[in-house]
């Protein structure tokens, strides 16, 4: 039995906090260990196969071979969780004529390839394509502060138990959703009463 905790769950720079040379802006990472016990938290669960195999598993039914470019990007996107998109990717990638580099265009082909395979899922968010784990997760929903944009994961019984009734009631079998709550986070919001109050002064 895999375990993304014991192995995919190290401390590892973030995407979205270096400074991109394309001025894009960043989207912030969300680790599962937070150290602030109010900030909300996932579980991975266990699986039978390391990422590795699994896309490997995929490319077979495929008739599709493993390359290394395509096992430096499994290494690279399960070596941590966060949120990213494909620039932020290429960011932490090797550049060109180092050992291990890997083309925009194979970055672009092989992040379509892990959706479909079940490794990543991917939403929109500010007009970009943000990616994180699915395979080895649950499934979860997100909180997007507008001001700092963080964006944080949470689980929640009364939400899922909720969206079964909706099911039911219009004759509907869910299968899956996803939701984004915008808003302001708590840190952002104590910052701003905070300026509030010197502002008063």
């Amino acid at each position: 039995m895999y375990s993304l905790t014991e192995d995919h769950r190290e401390l590892f720079p973030p995407f979205g906090r270096r400074n991109s040379p394309r001025n894009a802006p960043t989207l912030p990472t969300i680790l599962f260990n937070v150290s602030d016990s109010s900030s909300p938290s996932l579980q991975p669960i266990d699986v039978s196969l390391t990422p590795q195999e699994r896309f490997e598993e995929y490319l077979q039914t495929r008739g599709l071979r493993q390359t290394s470019q395509r096992k430096t990007l499994v290494d690279q996107v399960f070596s941590h969780h966060d949120h990213f998109d494909a620039d932020e990717l290429i960011d932490r990638l090797p550049r060109k004529g180092a050992k291990n580099y890997v083309s925009s265009a194979t970055v672009y082909r092989t992040l379509r390839e892990f959706v479909d395979a079940g490794l990543l899922k991917s939403f929109q968010l500010e007009g970009r394509t943000v990616y994180e784990h699915d395979y080895g997760y649950p499934q979860h929903d997100h909180l997007y502060c507008t001001r700092c944009r963080e964006l944080f994961e949470f689980q929640s019984e009364p939400l899922t138990k909720l969206l079964d009734e909706i099911g039911v009631e219009h004759g509907f079998r869910i299968s899956g959703h996803r939701m984004i709550i915008h808003g302001v986070c708590r840190e952002c919001s104590k910052s701003r009463r905070k300026k509030r109050k010197q502002d008063l002064v």
